[in-house]
């Protein structure tokens, strides 16, 4: 796939074939994407815990909060959940400041997961204090987000944005469409 078709396939995902598991072997493949890309002043201090076990995944599951901008959307449900997530953590004893390595961690990650044929969303909307304890983190790792893997199982549609509305929504046929702004709106200058 050229690079450009895998950036428009990759996608924040929130429907899943719940019957598809991810395997840890494709876990595994997209944290070692994430420890290949830069790291601010290389310090490398963001870790991960991977899951694929089908109890904790549902522990993990009910501590996040998908899809902000649809009201009244109570989904994913039981048989669209996503099967595999990743917790992206800050390790402080390596630094308490971890640049932008999440942003390119968590992208690296979801080409990865997109080159596979899977799809995944970022979770920011975690209960951050109920998951560390689930997981028994001591206080030197701090979780940034979540990212939520699993076998799509819903369209999604990119389309040019119109009057500044940047939300995303769905239509009548569940169809999810996301707005992005033109290229000659985010080129501001040319030299």
């Amino acid at each position: 796939m050229e690079i450009l078709d895998l950036i428009k396939n990759t996608r924040s995902y929130r429907i899943f074939d719940e019957t598809f598991k991810v395997s840890k072997s494709d876990l595994n493949d997209m944290v070692n994407c994430a420890r290949l890309g830069s790291s601010g002043r290389n310090q490398q201090s963001l870790k991960y815990i991977t899951v694929h076990d089908n109890k904790i995944g549902t522990q993990v599951f009910s501590m996040l909060k998908w899809a902000g901008y649809l009201k009244n959307w109570n989904r994913p449900s039981v048989g669209e959940r996503p099967t595999g997530y990743i917790i992206v953590l800050n390790d402080k004893k390596i630094s308490e400041n971890h640049f932008c390595d999440d942003g390119i961690a968590l992208q690296n990650m979801m080409l990865c997961a997109t080159s596979k044929g899977l799809g995944s969303c970022i979770i920011a909307s975690v209960n951050k204090k109920a998951l560390s304890e689930l997981l028994e983190l001591s206080d030197d790792f701090q979780i940034l987000y979540v990212l939520a893997i699993g076998k799509p199982a819903e369209e999604i549609v990119l389309e040019e944005m119109t009057e500044n509305n940047h939300k995303y929504w769905r239509d009548e046929q569940d169809i999810h469409h996301v707005p992005k702004r033109s290229l000659d709106e985010v080129i501001i200058a040319e030299y």
